[in-house]
């Protein structure tokens, strides 16, 4: 079993770097978004409490299945520990069953993030948003108060790269994370 987490800001490439790397291995994906977009859609609204209970429930479930491996994608600010926690939290379903982990951190500066922020499939997979201008504002407003960016030698993971992607294709990337672990 492979766990790959990849960890960036809102809007760096996470998902369609992900999407990627389902095409040319044999690993499925859950974005965090998924379980938001799956309660919005039913709710009208976030329910938090239900939201992380729910992908509790996939990563212990996908954790013990025949799979071949899960690619997770989190918006993480490396500044704040509850961050840090739910990363250890979501690993530990593969630890406990000796599945290979691998952490993948996208990088790219804020002017190309709110151009990804309006991309068709961003706001195809991802309803919430769809209202551009509340989104990057959310986008701009989340910047000033988390870092997504890991400082040198912060990682504190064997399996670990960082990537800027900011002027990469997300198949090129993909291709990087694939052959750095040999997926």
């Amino acid at each position: 079993m492979k766990f790959v987490v990849i960890l960036g800001a809102q809007a760096v490439g996470k998902m369609t770097v992900g999407q990627e790397l389902v095409k040319i291995t044999k690993l499925r994906m859950l974005t965090n978004h998924t379980m938001f977009e799956l309660i919005r859609e039913h709710f009208g609204e976030l329910f938090g409490d239900v939201t992380e209970r729910l992908k509790d429930v996939v990563f212990e479930e996908f954790s013990k299945s025949d799979n071949y491996g899960l690619i997770y994608t989190l918006c993480m600010s490396f500044a704040h520990q509850k961050d840090w926690d739910y990363l250890y939290h979501i690993t530990d379903y593969f630890k406990k069953v000796d599945a290979e982990i691998f952490y993948v951190e996208l990088t790219a500066p804020q002017e190309i993030r709110l151009m990804r922020n309006a991309t068709e499939n961003r706001l195809r997979v991802k309803a919430s948003k769809r209202d551009i201008g509340n989104s990057n504002k959310n986008l701009i407003d989340t910047d000033k108060i988390c870092r997504f960016v890991s400082d040198d030698g912060e990682m504190p993971f064997e399996n670990f790269i960082k990537i800027d992607n900011s002027d990469l294709a997300p198949d090129v990337v993909a291709e990087m994370i694939k052959d750095k672990f040999s997926l």
